[in-house]
């Protein structure tokens, strides 16, 4: 089918640090930034908790957005007149690639996973329910809500749309990793994106790289490996985002266990409940969440009131390496002495994982939703990336993981002496890092 495509009348621009320009030219796109809930993506950071360790991560879902628009509008710039791509596609892509993120709730993944929420669902929901968003994208065509619903749910017969959003080289990371990098002032996140744009190529099922662009999408790899481990998982971050569930846990537990709040969690109440509205998740977004923070922090409950003076004012957790064979023993001693001391160790004693798999590709026989990236060589042939690039070979298929354990050293600082307090501090090799500095 064909849909209804109106252009504006006069080209609409936004200045973007890191792309320059944002270009708007179809009246779709320009109604959809207008609507409430993508102007809910202001209120919502990009980053989380890395704003606590970067102090320039303060940028939004709403910046990311329109750069991932930004970046499929000019790969598909590129595509225009060649084989197996359409102005229908074209629109599709395009309005995916701006509503994608629409569905995060506050903080993203921590407030995702106490409240066992998926965003992508919401997403979805935003976009097919009663909303602006819907009201928008029905004037294009009656199914054009479900079609672009099944793009970001990566359910779309179309996968060479649904692989410029989502993909192992998608505009979606290649936004983040550029933008994430601007923001916390690192240099890690660079690569070519100029050659990176000029070298995609559509094809029937994804977008795939002419082979002569091959460095440049080993730089982009590299790249995001980099920003992973130095940005995404940094530990003073996770330490922030260990408290922020732990603020979540405390109050769901204090509300279910009759608890007397001097400011009730109204906007929270649904979720305690599971009964999740639509119009409740959208009322939700960051400020409302830190309002709360600032009043509990005057609550009757220690553990809550010191947890979100925590977070608000940055007296963050500190934390010590350890490996999946840290002594069973040693763990269980460790929250004995800490009931022993007072401190709660479901709140104050937390374990935190993480790991990240930079390439794979798809192996027969194996559980792998992973389509490789493919170079086109001169001859019209694809050959995976791997195959080719002796770099990328080394990292494919190697999973990194890192284990930490976050806990308050202030409050075992404050301790009386005790064999408890020696017990906790022996485990965790106090007396080794007293002259750390954690930012």
């Amino acid at each position: 089918m064909s849909y209804r495509c109106e252009q504006l009348p006069e080209e609409k621009v936004f200045k973007d640090p890191v792309h320059r320009y944002i270009h708007v030219r179809y009246q779709v796109i320009w109604d959809l930034i207008g609507t409430k809930e993508f102007q809910r993506l202001r209120r919502i950071k990009q980053l989380g908790t890395s704003y606590l360790t970067f102090h320039g991560a303060e940028h939004s879902r709403f910046n990311h957005s329109l750069g991932v628009y930004e970046l499929v509008r000019r790969i598909t710039e590129n595509f225009t007149g060649r084989e197996a791509w359409s102005e229908d596609q074209r629109l599709l892509a395009l309005t995916a690639s701006l509503l994608h993120d629409l569905g995060h709730g506050p903080f993203s993944h921590s407030f995702e996973k106490v409240f066992d929420l998926d965003h992508e669902a919401f997403t979805k929901a935003i976009i097919l329910g009663d909303t602006q968003v819907n009201a928008v994208l029905r004037k294009v065509s009656d199914t054009f809500p479900e079609e672009v619903a099944a793009v970001i749910n990566k359910t779309h017969d179309d996968q060479l749309v649904v692989s410029l959003i989502s993909s192992q080289i998608d505009a979606d990371r290649m936004d983040y990793l550029l933008r994430d990098a601007y923001f916390t002032g690192v240099s890690y996140g660079q690569f070519d994106l100029e050659r990176l744009l000029r070298v995609m190529r559509p094809k029937k099922e994804q977008v795939v790289v002419k082979q002569t662009g091959m460095h440049a999408v080993e730089d982009y790899i590299l790249s995001r490996y980099q920003m992973h481990w130095q940005v995404y998982f940094h530990p003073v971050s996770r330490s922030a985002e260990v408290i922020l569930s732990r603020i979540f846990h405390r109050v769901k537990e204090l509300y279910q266990a009759g608890y007397h709040f001097k400011q009730t969690p109204d906007h929270f109440l649904y979720l305690f409940k599971n009964e999740v509205s639509l119009t409740d998740y959208i009322r939700l977004d960051e400020t409302i969440v830190m309002y709360y923070f600032q009043q509990w922090m005057e609550e009757t409950d220690e553990v809550l009131s010191d947890l979100c003076d925590r977070f608000v004012n940055r007296r963050l957790f500190k934390f010590v390496s350890h490996h999946t064979d840290f002594e069973a023993e040693d763990w269980q001693a460790l929250r004995d002495a800490f009931q022993a001391v007072g401190l709660d160790p479901t709140y104050y004693l937390v374990e935190d994982s993480t790991s990240d798999l930079p390439y794979d590709f798809y192996r027969p026989g194996e559980m792998n939703d992973r389509v490789p990236i493919y170079l086109l060589t001169p001859d019209d042939e694809l050959i995976e990336l791997s195959q080719l690039s002796t770099i990328v070979d080394a990292i494919t298929g190697k999973t990194r993981s890192d284990h930490k354990l976050f806990y308050p050293r202030d409050l075992i600082e404050a301790l009386p002496e005790s064999k408890e307090k020696k017990q906790i501090c022996s485990i965790l090799k106090m007396e080794e890092r007293t002259g750390e500095n954690i930012i």
